[in-house]
This record gives structure tokens, C-alpha cells and sequence, in this order.
């Protein structure tokens, strides 16, 4: 499912809401939970999972194309554990 299919499928469940509203919602959802992985946080949302950040090293990366070799910086990216109750209901 992508973003504006979320938003269609909100739209149908809650017909009280305009689109434009639900597109704002939808976005400050994402907008928080980006800005909380940003200052190192984690975003637990019960029943689904969780969102955290793990550091990657810095490494020697290969560059496909030329097979040269580039240093690859350090950084941090983000993580999804899921929760319990997601796993099971995909391994149903």
C-alpha cells in the first residue's frame, strides 16, 4: 500500500472527514515519527511494531559500475521490529 492509497482507504472508513484532512493527518503521523527518529527516539505503536534507528560503521564500499573502491561513512538508519501481534497474524 502506498501513501495515497492509505488516504483513500481513511477517506472510505470515515466519509465525515475531507481528503485534505486526512492527507494532513497522514502526513503529521509520518512527520512526527520521522522527526522522533531523528533525535535518536523510538516510536512504539502497540499491536503493530516498533521504529528505532541502528549506526551502520563506516565501511569500504565498491562502486558497481567502475569496481572502484569508496569509503562509505558512518551513519544511522532506520529500524522496524514488529510487535507480537503482527507476527502473529502473518503466520497465521
Amino acid at each position: 500500500m502506498i501513501r495515497s492509497e492509505l488516504v483513500d482507504t481513511l477517506a472510505q472508513d470515515n466519509p465525515d472527514l475531507s481528503v485534505r484532512d486526512i492527507e494532513a493527518i497522514v502526513g503529521t503521523f509520518f512527520d512526527e515519527i520521522t522527526k522522533r527518529l531523528a533525535q535518536d527516539g523510538r516510536v512504539e505503536l502497540r499491536g503493530f511494531g516498533a521504529f528505532s534507528t541502528r549506526a551502520r560503521d563506516a565501511r569500504t564500499g565498491r562502486n558497481p559500475r567502475t569496481g572502484e573502491t569508496v569509503d562509505v561513512e558512518a551513519k544511522r538508519v532506520p529500524y522496524f521490529k514488529p510487535g507480537k501481534e503482527m507476527r502473529a497474524r502473518l503466520n497465521v
